[in-house]
């Protein structure tokens, strides 16, 4: 099928991945705003989930503290009450696309609240601190709907939003079900958009879709191992790459979101219906037992440019199903 006739790229994707910030990347360097008697919680933090940014500072509280580091982080995490850091950084908002995320959690570990920029990084590191025990709070109107808003599908596609002002509608879109999926248009093309038309432009170069169905609890080594072997395969490597693929059905599996963030992945999560117009050509139990299509497969297709295979479902470990689209 030509990748020329507006054909679907992807499904709503309702599950964890990293959430872009201001300029279309992923929130990588954070601040640990801490007072000085909670200092020995906020090196645990940083202990804990210092691995999957490229920078984790710890600063003691002081009364300027936010303004004097206003813009050089793309996430401060607040050790602290969230109505000081409320309080403090009221003054300093100014766009949502240019802010910087904020994060409260108290000393007990018990809750990590986004406070701004929910789909800009605040969500993704509320959700990195629940491996602390945190219960992330998220707020945002998708995401308490158990739905994934527009910008998070930006970075799950590795691209990053256009028109910022247009996620207003197509955000109300994906609460109401409404939003279908995401189109491709390669071109060169002209086309003309309308206020509530959210626009994503790829941050790179088109890569590969890993489709991948695995069993519940699988662990991140089982699907690294998986998916280096259907790559090798095709003399690929990780980062040709686009995005992994599955289905709604693998929300929350923490083995797969964890394998993808290794290898610098966005992970796509397609609604049943989408992977029904996209099914596979191997047979699949899932169909027969549950009802739902062969998830491997259907969602490499419908994630690829072409809607074609480059590889068919292969069972790895009793564990991991993997097909390559393109």
């Amino acid at each position: 099928m030509s990748t020329d006739t507006n054909e679907p790229e992807s499904g709503e994707s309702d599950g964890h991945c990293a959430t872009p910030d201001s300029d279309g990347e992923v929130a990588e360097e954070i601040a640990i705003i801490s007072f000085e008697r909670k200092l020995d919680t906020a090196r645990e933090i940083e202990a804990e989930i210092g691995g999957a940014y490229e920078r984790v500072d710890i600063i003691e509280y002081h009364g300027d503290v936010f303004a004097a580091h206003w813009g050089e982080y793309d996430c401060f995490v607040g050790l602290m009450a969230s109505g000081i850091a409320m309080r403090k950084t009221a003054p300093l908002l100014d766009d949502k696309w240019d802010d910087p995320a904020i994060v409260v959690v108290d000393e007990e570990l018990t809750w990590a609240i986004p406070i701004t920029g929910g789909h800009h990084g605040a969500n993704q590191v509320a959700h990195d601190l629940s491996q602390l025990g945190a219960v992330p709070a998220m707020t945002t109107a998708s995401e308490a709907a158990g739905k994934q808003g527009v910008e998070s599908k930006a970075k799950a596609l590795d691209t990053h939003v256009v028109n910022g002002d247009s996620t207003v509608a197509t955000n109300l879109a994906v609460l109401n079900d409404e939003l279908g999926p995401v189109t491709r248009l390669d071109g060169p093309r002209a086309v003309l958009v309308g206020d509530d038309v959210t626009v994503l432009k790829r941050n790179g170069e088109p890569g590969v879709v890993l489709g991948t169905g695995t069993v519940s609890g699988v662990k991140k080594a089982q699907i690294l191992d998986a998916w280096e072997a259907v790559l090798d395969d095709l003399d690929l490597e990780f980062s040709a790459v686009e995005f992994v693929a599955t289905g709604t059905r693998k929300e929350g599996e923490e083995g797969l979101y964890e394998a993808a963030q290794e290898i610098g992945a966005g992970v796509v999560l397609f609604e049943k219906e989408t992977l029904e117009a996209f099914e596979g050509p191997s047979p699949s139990r899932s169909k027969e037992l549950i009802g739902w299509p062969g998830i491997a497969e259907a969602s490499a297709i419908a994630g690829g440019r072409e809607h074609d295979l480059a590889r068919k479902k292969e069972r790895f470990d009793d564990a991991v199903t993997v097909a390559v689209g393109r």
